[in-house]
């Protein structure tokens, strides 16, 4: 399978060591947008349903033993034809296995070496255990997802492991290959994403500076105190999403709910929120999501239905735009941002681990007697 792209990051070559989560995110953003991105698999790496993991997507894979001498030095062997390295093991991991940062700039002085963990390299957590929930709850922004007398909410790892951490990987890497280019020397990005995380929530520490944010949570414009910027719930039991924050916004949602601004209580007053709460919520439950809908569709009162997952492809916008398209029998985020010159694409269906490692070697340099040698050693395994 070839991942050739004209995308804008043709021609990046591109070095994954295969995990989860954040750091394939990364590697899968980079791919979309060009990059030949080649994961390494672990031998026995053999993950149910693999062909439908679109986290995956757009590599092809070289399942090597990295437990053998020969089998390390293959990989460094490809680091040395690589522009990036994606690592994702805790601090010290990558050095004990013998393809540590030192090891790696050393053969490749150029090589923008990518390490992605939770906590970061260094710092007296680092080498403890994490997922999302515990990087966003040290940073604060668990608090910010909070409602008054209930416990915070408990999200998939969206805004710690891929906004805070492949995102921000990927954004570091992207500078990174633009410095190494016009020095000539590499670096180590060092993405933890309890920093990504802090990184997301700068907005409310301005806020906090300028006296227009209180750390109690619910009680903001924005963090579900406001009226006019909560969901509500209608007579079917979904939601919609009301957000208009300016004037003049929120004049036109009120009036599609059949009031008059100056008939409500001043808005800009917290202390007549419940009040207007109550008032919006007792309208919004009068029709069903589908019917509101309708009121609202096409004007700017910033009103929208809560989709579901398995709804939000189905929605006319998005499939106007081609949001979610169907690949290898999967229905997926496109890639994004969108360029239109060098468009991205989804460049292949995840690959099973071990299903490109002969061309591999052979596409990123190694002469062929030494391709057939590794493989059949069983250093580098073909599935």
């Amino acid at each position: 399978m070839s991942t050739a792209s004209e995308g804008p990051l043709a021609g990046v070559r591109v070095v994954e060591m295969a995990g989860l989560g954040a750091a394939p995110y990364t590697a899968m953003l980079l791919s979309d947008l060009g990059a030949e991105v080649i994961r390494v698999d672990r031998p026995g790496a053999r993950p149910a349903g693999a062909g439908k993991y679109a986290l995956s997507r757009g590599r092809r894979s070289i399942m090597i033993d990295l437990k053998r001498p020969e089998g390390l030095d293959a990989l460094v062997r490809l680091v040395e034809r690589a522009d990036v390295l994606i690592e994702g093991f805790r601090p010290g991991v990558a050095e004990r296995l013998g393809f540590g940062p030192d090891v790696c700039l050393r053969r490749n002085p150029g090589l923008v070496y990518g390490r992605m963990t939770g906590w970061g390299q260094t710092g007296p957590m680092s080498r403890m255990a994490g997922h999302d929930l515990n990087y966003q709850a040290l940073t604060g922004a668990l608090s910010l997802l909070k409602r008054p007398g209930s416990p915070p909410a408990t999200p998939p790892g969206l805004i710690a492991d891929f906004a805070g951490g492949g995102l921000m990987l990927a954004f570091g890497l992207v500078c990174g290959l633009l410095n190494s280019r016009a020095t000539g020397q590499g670096q180590v990005v060092d993405a933890a994403m309890v920093d990504g995380v802090a990184s997301l929530t700068t907005l409310v520490h301005s806020m906090l500076a300028q006296g227009r944010w209180t750390d109690r949570p619910g009680t903001n414009f924005c963090d579900g105190g406001a009226p006019y910027y909560d969901s509500y719930e209608t007579s079917d039991g979904r939601y919609m999403a009301v957000a208009p924050i300016e004037p003049h916004f929120y004049a036109i949602m009120v009036e599609r709910l059949g009031l008059r601004v100056e008939d409500l209580p001043n808005r800009d007053d917290p202390a007549n929120w419940p009040r207007l709460k109550g008032l919006f919520a007792g309208i919004f439950r009068t029709r069903t999501r589908a019917e509101w809908t309708e009121v609202f569709d096409g004007t700017d009162a910033c009103v929208t239905p809560v989709l579901s997952i398995t709804e939000a492809p189905g929605h006319r916008h998005n499939e106007a735009r081609g949001t979610y398209p169907r690949a290898f029998d999967v229905t997926q985020p496109a890639p994004a941002p969108r360029f239109d010159r060098t468009p991205g694409r989804i460049a292949g269906p995840p690959p099973l681990p071990g299903a490109d490692s002969r061309s591999v070697l052979l596409d990123w340099g190694l002469p062929a007697p030494d391709a057939e040698r590794l493989i059949s050693a069983g250093i580098v395994q073909q599935s």
